[in-house]
């Protein structure tokens, strides 16, 4: 039974990160993978210069997968230095702030409609 709901679980998150990335795409920006130390989905490139990180995970419910998350963004956050970055999910909702950097975890819908 765990098998399952694992798959299933990943399913979800790789569905959530397609539908962010066909937004993207359709808004026409420059999408980009960053893969540093640690690894951030989405890197938005505007002209010359990196504007926004984004990471996407189902959930960030359990504390390990928060602490990746949350590691990943920072690591593309501090290398172009930015100091917000957004981890869209399909429930939670917080603003995590570490040192100066600000990072808005939200619904995907809620994203999507803004």
């Amino acid at each position: 039974m765990k098998t399952v709901a694992f798959i299933f679980s990943e399913n979800k998150g790789r569905c959530l990160e397609n539908l962010v990335f066909t937004h993207l795409k359709r808004d026409d920006f420059d999408v980009y993978y960053h893969a540093g130390k640690k690894e951030c989905d989405f890197v938005i490139k505007e002209q010359l210069e990196i504007t926004q990180a984004i990471q996407v995970s189902s959930t960030v419910s359990n504390p390990t997968t928060k602490k990746r998350e949350i590691d990943g963004l920072l690591d593309a956050m501090k290398m172009y230095h930015l100091k917000k970055g957004l981890i869209l999910t399909l429930e939670d909702e917080e603003i995590v702030e570490i040192d100066d950097k600000k990072i808005i975890i939200k619904p995907v819908w809620k994203w999507l409609l803004e």
